[in-house]
Formats: structure tokens, sequence, C-alpha cells
């Protein structure tokens, strides 16, 4: 043990980070939450005929991190530099909308950043951790630098869809982290973090093409070891096993990003990221799902 938190020796030291990160409601009920949807919030307009977003919701489904349903069924992600290229001044209308609904909903900074991503100063880098946790968690493409947050625009993207896809996911994620977490246990997710950072740099998808070499060679370790397969599904720096049941997914994913590896699922499919930058030959990521898959099995 290290700064009061358990070493992964056991899959209980492993649900010992699980309760630290949740929310107080979920703590002692989170293999109890459904991962069933509340439906989708209707938009509503001001006088200037702009959506108001900060009207919009009145509550959120349970967090995906808590095993509720992610907020998207399929990955969200940014548009590519050509799409962006092509279409710059529909480009500059999203950006100026996710990052006017990101102000009016979290009171956070939110400006256009590298094409494809808005920033978002979070108070700390705590609070940009958990929330790219917990937004990757959602299925919308984030990552995280210090304090700032970086989350998806294109210029594809809709006001009813994909633009209201973002804006929810941290509307959504910041309701729990402000209003659902005391100041002492915000700051106790700092010192885990911080924990965790000693034994491993925080694994996230890397921006730049992976080789498919790196995703088969993973793949075919973690399915020797364990029996698990490569889904189909193919992203850009995402990994995909197919679970045996939506339970154990969740387990896993959960267990993974107290372990500094995002992590994600569709249905019972978990995905791990591919980063050369910070796992070369991706042993960090194997290691981890290899360890959380044997203590999944010993958990039953």
């Amino acid at each position: 043990m290290r700064n009061g938190y358990h070493e992964i020796v056991s899959p209980q030291s492993l649900d010992f980070r699980i309760r630290a990160i949740l929310p107080e409601q979920y703590q002692d009920s989170y293999e109890e939450v459904k991962p069933v949807s509340m439906g989708s919030a209707a938009l509503k307009y001001g006088p200037d005929g702009k959506v108001a977003w900060d009207d919009v919701w009145g509550s959120f489904c349970d967090l995906a991190m808590a095993g509720g349903p992610p907020h998207k069924g399929v990955l969200l992600e940014p548009g590519t530099p050509d799409e962006i290229a092509a279409q710059a001044d529909r480009y500059q209308e999203v950006t100026n909308e996710i990052c006017r609904g990101i102000n009016m909903v979290t009171g956070l900074n939110a400006a256009a950043a590298t094409p494809g991503w808005i920033q978002v100063d979070c108070a700390n880098k705590a609070m940009a951790g958990w929330l790219v946790r917990a937004i990757t968690m959602e299925n919308v493409s984030v990552r995280a630098d210090g304090k700032q947050l970086f989350l998806p625009a294109g210029p594809h993207f809709r006001v009813e869809k994909e633009i209201k896809n973002v804006i929810t996911s941290i509307a959504k994620t910041c309701h729990y982290w402000d209003g659902h977490m005391w100041l002492a246990q915000q700051r106790e997710i700092a010192y885990l973090f911080d924990d965790i950072e000693k034994e491993t740099p925080l694994v996230q998808p890397s921006l730049e093409a992976t080789a498919e070499q790196v995703a088969r060679q993973i793949a075919e370790r973690i399915e020797s070891e364990t029996g698990l397969g490569r889904s189909p599904h193919r992203y850009s720096n995402w990994l995909g096993f197919t679970c045996p049941d939506i339970a154990e997914a969740i387990w896993m994913m959960r267990a993974l990003v107290v372990s500094n590896v995002l992590a994600r699922r569709e249905e019972t499919v978990l995905f791990v990221p591919l980063n050369p930058e910070i796992d070369p030959g991706g042993d960090l990521v194997a290691s981890a799902l290899l360890r959380v898959h044997g203590f999944s099995a010993a958990r039953g």
C-alpha cells in the first residue's frame, strides 16, 4: 500500500480503487447498477433561437463508470483534417456551438484547439483525469493533458446529434464530479491518480496512426493467454475484445481505468487503447488486460 491506497495484488484491491473514484451513491451498489438508458432529452431553444443548453437536462442516466449505459452506443470520433479543411466555415460553426454549450452547462472555458478538438480548461489535473476516464466510458473521444481536456469536433456534427452528444457527455460527467462528490473525495482521487502515475503513465489512444502489426501482436497474446477473441470492430487506435457478457466487460473496463489504461465498451466488446509513443510494443496495455482478466476470473 502507498499513500493509503492498495497496490494491485487482488480483485479486492482493484475494487478498492474502483470505489474510490465513484460518487458516494454508487460506492456500495455499483455492482447492482443496470445499463438501462433514460431516453434522449429534447432540445430547448431560447428567445434568440439558439439551443438553451443549460435548460435541456433535469437529470442524467447513471454514469457508465458506475455500470450505467454509455451515452453513445458506438464511439464518437473527431473530424479528419481533410474533412475540416474542405468545410472550414461549417467546422467553425460547430466549434463555436460546442464551446458555447460547454460554457453554459459547466462554466468551464472552452475553445477550438488543434483541428478536430475542443480544449476545455478544468479546475485541476485531478478533475481532468477523472473526466477523461468517465467520458471515455461514455464512448465519446476525449484525451487529457495536465488540467486540459480535449473533446471532439467535426464539420459533419449536427446540433441534435453529435454536438449534443459532446455537450451531454461533459454536462453529465461534470454534474457527477461537481454535484455528487465532496471536495475531500476529489482530493483523495487526486492522491490516487498521483499514486497510479508512479506505477505507469496513463495510456490514452494515440493521435497518430498505429501500425496494424502492433494490434495483431497484442490481440494474439491476449487470445492465447485468455481466450478473449479480437472483435471485428475497427477504430483508429482502439483494439476490441469480445467478453462473455456485459457484466465482465463493465468490471474489466473499470479495473483498467484504475490501472491507468483508458477503456470503454460497446455492449460486450471491451476496447483498450493503442499508443506507440507511451506503450511502443503494447506491453503496458497487454499486461494490464491480462491482470484484470485473471482477477475477473478469480471473482467468478
